[in-house]
């Protein structure tokens, strides 16, 4: 299951704004891997057409994903560019990964190796997708 951004849901303020899709794909990964893989290869054409984006606030990528402990360390690539943006790529990515038991916690870093909370058991997301 594959989360992306609802636009309807978005502008109409109703959340959630985050939709799932189906994607069918060999196991050559960790599901989380493969999820976050997917997510930064965008809607399908059918998907874009029912309303569905990919909000990827500046980032192109990801470079690597770790889990341990429980929290899942997500490490961006291409820059960062919330544009003050209050919804950001961080509500997709957590919505992605919280599908999986064995992730409690999400850190997403940006290409710089930057998060505003880097220890301990918590969420956290690095300063520029910050309003």
């Amino acid at each position: 299951t594959v989360y992306f951004t609802d636009e309807e849901s978005y502008a109409a303020g109703v959340p959630p704004f985050e939709s799932s899709v189906t994607r069918l794909v060999a196991p050559t990964a960790s599901l989380p891997e493969l999820v976050l893989t997917e997510f930064f290869k965008g809607p399908t054409a059918e998907e874009s057409a029912a309303g569905l984006a990919a909000v990827m606030s500046g980032f192109t990528g990801y470079s690597s994903l770790l889990v341990q402990d429980g929290i899942a360390h997500v490490y961006l690539e291409g820059p960062c560019a919330s544009l003050g943006a209050t919804y950001t790529i961080a509500q997709p990515i957590f919505a992605n990964l919280r599908q999986f038991s064995e992730i409690q916690w999400i850190k997403i870093y940006d290409a710089g190796g930057d998060t505003e909370e880097p220890a301990g058991p918590s969420n956290s997301i690095p300063f520029c997708l910050e309003p």
